[in-house]
């Protein structure tokens, strides 16, 4: 903040007008501030205008600082002027801060702050359990680590502690893992908040819910009953592992979750999550979308008794019995690879719905092509071994044969396949069943859906059906961009405030990615808006990593006089940055403020 004069020429004197000037940082850079106009000032009336601003020594003791007029040089002798040793200038404790301040304001716009400051900060406490919550869903967020890995590695690097006002020492794994205790018991109330976070921003509605599952596994030797040895989706068979069960709407926000013990397979899943949904938020004709593996009569029965509707995948055995419709020309293309067809059912309440892909037609005969030739492959060595006489034990053979049949499941039924006593000895017979190839040709590319949706065309149910690739991508989310896995908790309560966490997580990745799709970036060189080009909307992934490079440090300025001015900022953003930030409507702070255990901190920018 300083005086700059103002000279102007009037009926040939010259007059100076004064104004009051503060530099400020803004999205295109620092800029200076016209905060007042003093006008004509005599030498009495400029000197009652010589502003003061007020910074702490090492002892805490206020000074004032005098301001002069640019053009005007400083007194040398005026002990409240600070002469600053160039030489010796440094920066200090630099610290993370874009992706922080990101993580921060995704927060506060999910109003998850005030959320939890009403939930967890009844009693007194060093620093609040609400910071606590946050702290540890931004780093899930932007680098999701173990508890001991946030206070040893990450903490210490970022400016969460200048942005959650923490005080230095006071984060460390114990206190985070009392936070994990203190959070879990309000998980109904936050999907509740959540939800109407959600329609409050976006206008979500949860009219129509997805539902899918995944597994997490377990590093270490976990104690509790939840985890147990099943079915691996991540490729662990050898560690026990917790079921995760995930609600989304159609675009991808999460209405509620569910953990489920290790071995719980996906069907007996179904009832307990309706149960759990009309408990939270009460009886709804909802319309509920899931895969094939996930389908049993029961529980599309207990969907049909709570008044619901459903859209779901359906196993590969029951097409058979649509074999005529699949051979029949009368399918509607939905798009240049997709065609679909509507199945109904006389006197039934469902609709079947056959679906047939190009580019899944050619994968599923490439893999088939492939399977046979290696097959017919192994019998033909399996033969010729035969007929040189290098295998004279039946039962060898019989072994043999029964080990490339293993080896070929996917296309080991398509084959007769015989042991038979010739005139020359025992000879290997085999033939492809042509009624079965034909079969498996005609049902290459397609799939079958199953719905109780009356009013809607097929290539509406498969628009519906295409949209759970939104839960398969909030699965993704959570195992890559939010490492979900794997748990290290030992109690139960902890591995289920683990997943809760990375719930949280979610919720700021998935509200970031719609404030990226829906206020689209613009091209910093060349000012042309995303939108308008074919080029998808930045991803959360990038948007965090552009962001991480913001840092902020201290600038340390050693005068003459043995003090230090110690002035606490933020790294100018890129152009790339600042279009970021202003379309997020995301505003850097001009400085950051510190306890006053540093020496002085001027308010010049």
């Amino acid at each position: 903040m300083f005086l700059r004069p103002h000279r102007r020429a009037k009926d040939g004197k010259e007059h100076t007008y004064w104004s009051l000037v503060e530099t400020v940082r803004t999205p295109d850079g620092p800029r200076q501030k016209t905060l007042c106009y003093l006008g004509e000032l005599n030498s009495s009336a400029q000197a009652r205008w010589v502003r003061t601003i007020e910074v702490f020594n090492d002892q805490g003791d206020a000074q004032q600082l005098k301001l002069f007029p640019s053009d005007v040089a400083t007194p040398a002798d005026d002990p409240q002027v600070a002469r600053v040793l160039l030489n010796k200038v440094r920066l200090e404790r630099t610290r993370q801060f874009g992706s922080c301040l990101l993580g921060w304001e995704l927060w506060k716009r999910l109003e998850l702050d005030r959320f939890f400051e009403q939930a967890v900060d009844h009693d007194e406490a060093d620093v609040p359990w609400s910071r606590v919550a946050a702290l540890l869903a931004i780093n899930r967020l932007c680098a999701p680590g173990s508890e001991l890995a946030i206070e040893q590695r990450w903490y210490p690097t970022t400016a969460l502690d200048d942005l959650l006002k923490i005080e230095k020492g006071k984060i460390n794994d114990t206190r985070l893992y009392r936070c994990l205790d203190r959070i879990l018991p309000h998980k109904t109330k936050l999907e509740r908040h959540l939800k109407e976070r959600y329609g409050a921003l976006f206008g979500a509605e949860f009219d129509v819910l997805l539902y899918d599952l995944t597994s997490t596994y377990v590093e270490g030797a976990a104690k509790n009953s939840m985890v147990r040895r099943g079915y691996s989706r991540d490729h662990r068979p050898d560690c026990e592992q917790l079921v995760i069960a995930l609600i989304v709407n159609n675009e991808g926000f999460p209405f509620s979750y569910e953990t489920f013990d290790g071995n719980r397979s996906d069907v007996s899943t179904m009832e307990t999550i309706l149960r759990m949904v009309e408990r939270k938020y009460g009886k709804a004709r909802r319309i509920w979308i899931f895969d094939r593996g996930i389908v049993s009569e029961e529980n599309l029965a207990a969907i049909r008794k709570r008044g619901g509707q459903y859209l779901t995948g359906t196993p590969r055995s029951q097409m058979k019995q649509f074999e005529a419709e699949l051979l029949k020309d009368d399918w509607t293309q939905v798009r240049p690879e997709v065609e679909v067809k509507r199945v109904p059912i006389p006197n039934g309440e469902e609709t079947y719905i056959l679906c047939r892909t190009a580019g899944r037609a050619e994968k599923e005969k490439a893999i088939r092509t492939r399977f046979s030739n290696s097959m017919e492959k192994a019998l033909k060595g399996l033969a010729k071994a035969i007929v040189t006489g290098r295998l004279k034990d039946r039962h060898k053979m019989e072994r043999r044969l029964g080990k490339i049949q293993a080896r070929h499941p996917q296309v080991n039924d398509l084959y007769d396949l015989a042991l038979r006593d010739t005139p020359e000895g025992v000879r290997l017979f085999w033939e492809m069943k042509e009624d079965r190839k034909n079969w498996r040709e005609s049902r290459e590319g397609a799939y079958l859906l199953r719905s109780n949706l009356q009013s809607e065309s097929a290539e509406e149910l498969w628009s519906k059906y295409m949209q759970l690739t939104e839960a398969e991508s909030s699965f993704r989310a959570l195992k890559s961009e939010l490492s979900i896995r794997p748990l290290f908790h030992q109690l139960e309560p902890r591995v289920k405030a683990h997943v809760m966490v990375a719930f949280l997580g979610y919720a700021l990745w998935v509200t970031l990615n719609h404030m990226l799709k829906r206020h689209p970036l613009v091209d910093a060189k060349t000012a042309v808006s995303v939108a308008d080009t074919a080029q998808p909307p930045m991803s959360p992934l990038k948007a965090i990593a552009l962001l991480s490079t913001l840092q902020s440090a201290d600038i340390v300025l050693p005068t003459i006089d043995g003090r230090e001015i110690r002035l606490r900022r933020i790294t100018e953003p890129t152009q790339e940055q600042k279009f970021l930030l202003r379309q997020l409507g995301i505003n850097l702070p001009e400085h950051l403020q510190f306890n006053r255990e540093c020496s002085a901190d001027s308010a010049t920018a």
